[in-house]
């Protein structure tokens, strides 16, 4: 084993500021910019002498914008299913391709790990990666570890790791974050090509090799390949089975569609495949996005480069406990916000990076996301009280040019949200999900609470990552023993 220690206070400021000082614009260092701040102070200001002097207007005006938001994500829904419900564009590589490349022939590869209080499944993490198919002589392994969590660091020099394996102690600062621990590594790798893996992954042995003769056959804009992600416990609890038709839906069905229409990628934290030269060339993670991920994949686009999907899967944990998917989903959330906040600091600016089919679809997927998520139950409890009351307020508030937009967009919207799910189970050939779509109205549910709560965290702890648990879909006696 190979153990890199920490080199100087230099190297660590860079993980923490280098994004900030080379792309200011482009880091959530800033949650508001003063330009943002003068916008939400002026509306803030209307919003108050409205309520003051003609509330009833106020919350029709209100009323107005949301259904007008509501009408934008539904068109830009419907302008995506075609894409949906056919066969999706992926990037396809066979095994049999795959393993007919010559060892000599492939790429040097790095893979990053950063994995925090995981003492209980890092040995599984290492084993993991021991079954990737890949020459070991063109692979390197980095292990990001903090310095302080000694059970972990203990547990990973225990599973007795390959020698191309190297732990690497990402020193002690805030923020505490993934993202931070992967620029700390950065520097170190010598790979033409990067990837990333959760402590949990369980990648295609083969994604690599596949990876490696994708981007020898894309278009030479392309820098990036997502990876699918998939659950390999679904079938744990209902939590379970509702995160699995979330993921197949988004990977196998919404990304291609996404990427296939001009339109940036939000990437996932895993299984995202890079070029190093690119990877550097745009500032490399943001380390105060909590989902760095996705904004990742926002800056990849406004520079130039492209993604694409590669149909090679991953198997991650699916969160079984509702505690801790709530705050996993606050957390991505949180993230959501964060990058659009930071993306539109300057609109004109990034409709001409991005071309009008890139800037809508960036407001509808990364901005309208969360919105909408925060909005929907105060709309379904006024729904609630018109059929359960009738009161005449409720009336006031939707005249016809708002409930028939508004009407339209919850039914046809929420169609599209079923048929899209039952479309992802049926063609995944998981008839043992099917349940699991036909009750995803509580699944919204959770996910309003999730995005409440994120909002109520980008004022309160807008940088803090809240730690998923792993090994909850081991039994306890199993976990209790690692």
């Amino acid at each position: 084993m190979r153990e890199t220690s920490p080199r100087s206070r230099g190297r660590l400021a860079d993980s923490i500021d280098g994004l900030r000082l080379r792309f200011p614009d482009m880091s959530a260092s800033t949650v508001l910019s003063s330009g943002q701040r003068r916008v939400l102070a002026t509306a803030a200001v209307l919003l108050v002498f409205g309520f003051l002097f003609a509330p009833i207007a106020t919350l029709v005006a209100l009323n107005g914008v949301v259904a007008v938001l509501y009408t934008v994500v539904l068109v830009h829904n419907v302008r995506v299913w075609r894409r949906i419900v056919h066969e999706p564009t992926l990037l396809h590589i066979s095994d049999a391709e795959a393993r007919a490349i010559p060892d000599c022939e492939l790429p040097v590869y790095s893979v990053m790990v950063a994995a925090y209080r995981e003492q209980q499944i890092i040995g599984e993490t290492l084993r993991a990666l021991e079954q990737l198919d890949y020459p070991r002589d063109r692979l390197e392994v980095m292990l990001l570890l903090e310095a302080d969590d000694k059970a972990t660091i203990a547990a990973a020099r225990a599973a007795n790791p390959a020698a191309n394996v190297a732990i690497v102690l990402v020193p002690s600062a805030l923020p505490r974050t993934k993202p931070k621990a992967l620029n700390y590594g950065l520097p170190e790798l010598h790979g033409e090509f990067v990837t990333v893996y959760d402590a949990e992954d369980r990648p295609d042995p083969l994604q690599l090799r596949k990876a490696a003769l994708a981007f020898s056959r894309a278009a030479p804009e392309v820098a990036c390949l997502q990876a699918r992600l998939e659950y390999h416990n679904a079938e744990q609890n209902r939590i379970t089975r509702w995160f699995a038709v979330e993921y197949l839906t988004w990977f196998a069905r919404m990304l291609p569609a996404i990427a296939s229409v001009n339109t940036p990628v939000p990437l996932g934290g895993t299984s995202m495949h890079i070029r190093r030269s690119t990877l550097e060339h745009v500032g490399g993670w943001d380390p105060h996005n909590v989902t760095e991920d996705c904004d990742l994949g926002i800056r990849l686009y406004r520079m130039g480069y492209r993604t694409q999907i590669l149909d090679s899967a991953t198997f991650e944990e699916a969160n079984s406990d509702f505690v801790n998917w709530v705050k996993q989903r606050s957390r991505w959330y949180k993230g959501f916000i964060q990058t659009w906040l930071v993306h539109m600091r300057h609109p004109v600016l990034l409709h001409r990076q991005l071309g009008a089919s890139g800037f809508a679809g960036f407001n509808v997927l990364v901005g309208a996301t969360s919105l909408v998520a925060v909005l929907n139950p105060v709309f379904w409890l006024l729904t609630g009280l018109w059929f359960l009351a009738k009161p005449a307020i409720v009336q006031m508030l939707f005249p016809d040019w708002i409930y028939f937009p508004g009407l339209v967009s919850m039914l046809f919207g929420n169609f599209l949200a079923f048929y899209a799910g039952l479309l992802t189970v049926r063609a995944a050939n998981r008839p043992d999900l099917l349940r699991a779509v036909l009750s995803y109205p509580f699944y919204w549910a959770m996910m309003s609470l999730g995005a409440v709560r994120a909002c109520i965290q980008l004022v309160a702890a807008p940088f803090v990552w809240e730690k998923t648990l792993h090994g909850l879909d081991r039994p306890v006696a199993a976990v209790e023993k690692t």
